[in-house]
């Protein structure tokens, strides 16, 4: 995000503009801790992890009263156009801001997950996927000089992506995720396959909203899923990472910081060209721009294609 922060600024800047920037996001706005920024304040952080304006949750951006009084913060301010970095809900936050008063506003897609619909790529989710390879990777290698089961939890709630991606990258027996229903019967079938042939790694990539047992949808992630292995594969020695927030951090690998500064460019200058209320995306590398309401409503996919290539590999 902070490679996108500085690409707007420095484009803004060159292009005469005035940029402000919003600490904590909508609650910023709201309690107009809003500052201007010149090519000075963004030196020096685009190798830097996290955000320079921090993240916040705001429940009173929620309601009209909270938008009203952020919309009259802008106001004062001068501020005729915004760029929200985030994912659907803070595209959410723009669009219903943009509607109610008319205020143009660009989304740059700002997740790890790399669920939003309209891009190829998602700013964090490369160095996110690339911190869960290394670790993974690291854990293969205990793996091979033990004989036991390597059950490793990633990221993502409702999106696989980071499970595939770093599934295939490391070799992975079997992926589970959300949008996929691997049922426990076929993973116990393939993982009593791989026994019987002797593999010399057993390891399963878990998205943690993965449910294991659909009829019980509170259970979730790595440990339900073990746990529900080992009670159908009595005798096996099952070990449990659960990399967590890892993956959030840490200096963003050349891709995202290419593919932020790329799209923080491409924001300023819809604004100018008047192209407003959408999300600027990557797309078969050339850029793309898809409506907030489209961006907000539909999500990626996980194709058959991909399916198939995580079971022929595996095999």
């Amino acid at each position: 995000m902070n490679a996108a922060i500085r690409a707007v600024v420095r484009t803004s800047n060159y292009r005469g503009l005035e940029v402000f920037g919003i600490m904590r996001g909508y609650s910023g706005m709201i309690e107009d801790d809003i500052y201007q920024m010149s090519s000075r304040s963004v030196a020096n952080i685009i190798q830097r992890g996290g955000t320079i304006l921090k993240t916040a949750r705001s429940k009173d951006f929620y309601s009209e009263d909270g938008r009203k009084k952020a919309y009259a913060n802008l106001v004062k301010r001068g501020i005729d156009g915004l760029v929200v970095i985030g994912g659907d809900g803070s595209f959410t936050g723009a669009y219903k801001l943009s509607k109610e008063f008319g205020i143009p506003c660009i989304g740059l897609p700002g997740t790890i997950d790399k669920d939003l619909y309209g891009t190829d790529f998602t700013i964090g989710f490369d160095t996110a996927a690339n911190t869960a390879v290394q670790a993974i990777d690291k854990i293969r290698d205990t793996a091979e000089s033990h004989d036991r089961l390597f059950v490793v939890e990633v990221m993502g709630r409702h999106a696989g992506y980071i499970a595939l991606h770093s599934g295939i990258a490391t070799g992975a027996e079997n992926i589970l995720m959300p949008e996929v229903n691997t049922t426990l019967d076929e993973m116990v079938a393939s993982l009593s396959e791989q026994e019987k042939r002797k593999k010399l790694v057993n390891l399963v990539i878990v998205a943690e909203g993965y449910m294991p047992d659909p009829s019980q949808p509170h259970l979730k992630g790595a440990a339900e899923t073990t746990r529900l292995i080992e009670e159908r594969l009595k005798g096996l020695e099952i070990r449990v990472t659960i990399l967590g927030h890892i993956q959030r951090g840490g200096p963003p690998s050349c891709m995202d910081r290419f593919i932020a500064s790329r799209m923080g460019y491409h924001a300023v200058e819809c604004l100018i060209e008047g192209r407003h209320n959408v999300m600027v995306g990557i797309l078969h590398n050339n850029m793309h721009y898809t409506p907030l309401e489209i961006a907000i409503r539909e999500k990626q996919k996980i194709s058959e294609d991909w399916m198939n290539i995580v079971k022929i590999l595996a095999s």
